[in-house]
């Protein structure tokens, strides 16, 4: 049986940490003072997770100075009870990670694994890019402290800067938009073509109209369908949940091209700062041959760049469309399994020696 001790604070230099029930707002203050590329990281973020995929959360807080917030551990049990193992709760993309304010300490984080310690025996974090700033910063406090930590390549993150790119002149290629108007002017053929941008609001009806390609793409053809985004079957009802939260809901971006009245084709992303995450894209095969997707992008992409966005993150798989868009390789994803100070992580640490 786990045993919760919300009662029993850590202390380090100055910081404190305390285990609390469910999700608490203090995790919106520390997302609002994260890096811009973890605003997203939210309570309704974490609160829809645990909605759609099931778990009791609760959150380890660190908090220093005038007991301000700086880091929070979301956490829902996973495996056996007995085991005492958590992971954080999220959705697998852009990535699953506790969220820390740009300014913690040092000490708040070491506050926070004590905590962790006592909670759990080990907790599982990511997907997460190598490169990615707060795990850098909790890996090292939590070696120090002991922690022995385990990894698992997931796979190789692609990322396009576009501003950079556009400096070079090399994109978008007047190549790429001599094809792209070719393709447009076939592809109207088919019916009226209404290319639409959702931010905001009217979130329930855009979700359906993506839930509505994703139903006739070749990821429903092929696959369960688990992997989709918006069905009721695949990741909907996380999403759905999380655009629940305004803030989210305004971070939130579809592109979507309609034939005729038809749902043809999307890309979804999350904007933070100029960053974007690219979440989802999709389209009806009866218009494949005239590439409705990589159109759609096209368009997605330069609205964005418009209003600020400079860099995409696409995440792995499929490289082939990314690299023709212009992404290259970026850092390397990793699944991560933090195990606690003990025999157990001693053991870990003497066999990864051995191994070098």
């Amino acid at each position: 049986m786990i045993v919760q001790r919300f009662e029993e604070p850590a202390e380090a230099a100055g910081a404190q940490a305390r285990c609390l029930p469910g999700l608490p707002e203090a995790i919106d203050a520390v997302a609002a003072a994260a890096p811009a590329t973890h605003h997203f990281l939210r309570r309704q973020w974490y609160a829809a997770a645990v909605a759609a995929y099931g778990g009791a959360a609760r959150t380890i807080v660190a908090t220093e100075g005038a007991a301000v917030p700086s880091v929070a551990l979301p956490l829902v049990a996973a495996g056996p009870r007995r085991a005492r193992l958590a992971m954080v709760p999220g959705c697998y993309w852009p990535f699953r990670a506790p969220v820390m304010a740009q300014a913690a300490s040092d000490a708040a984080i070491d506050a926070l694994l004590v905590v962790a310690a006592r909670e759990v025996r080990a907790l599982r974090i990511g997907p997460v890019a190598d490169d990615d700033a707060v795990m850098v910063r909790l890996l090292a406090r939590a070696r120090a402290g002991g922690w022995a930590t385990i990894s698992r390549i997931v796979g190789t993150g692609y990322r396009l800067d576009m501003v950079a790119a556009r400096a070079a002149g090399t994109w978008p290629r007047s190549s790429t938009l001599k094809k792209n108007r070719f393709h447009e002017k076939h592809l109207a053929a088919h019916g009226a073509l209404d290319w639409r941008f959702v931010t905001g609001a009217g979130w329930p009806e855009a979700f359906d109209a993506m839930a509505q390609v994703e139903k006739t793409s070749w990821l429903a053809d092929r696959t369960d369908g688990r992997d989709t985004k918006f069905t009721a079957y695949g990741h909907g009802a996380f999403f759905r949940a999380a655009a629940q939260d305004p803030v989210l809901a305004r971070m939130f971006h579809a592109a979507i091209l309609t034939i005729d009245g038809v749902p043809s084709a999307f890309s979804f992303d999350l904007d933070v700062g100029t960053l974007k995450h690219a979440i989802a894209n999709s389209y009806a095969p009866a218009v494949a041959k005239h590439s409705p997707g990589k159109l759609l992008y096209y368009r997605n992409l330069v609205q964005a760049l418009e209003r600020g966005v400079e860099r995409v993150d696409w995440g792995m798989g499929d490289s082939g469309y990314k690299r023709v868009i212009g992404a290259r390789e970026g850092a390397m994803l990793r699944d991560w399994v933090l195990v606690r100070p003990g025999l157990v992580a001693r053991c870990l640490r003497a066999v990864r020696r051995r191994g070098d």
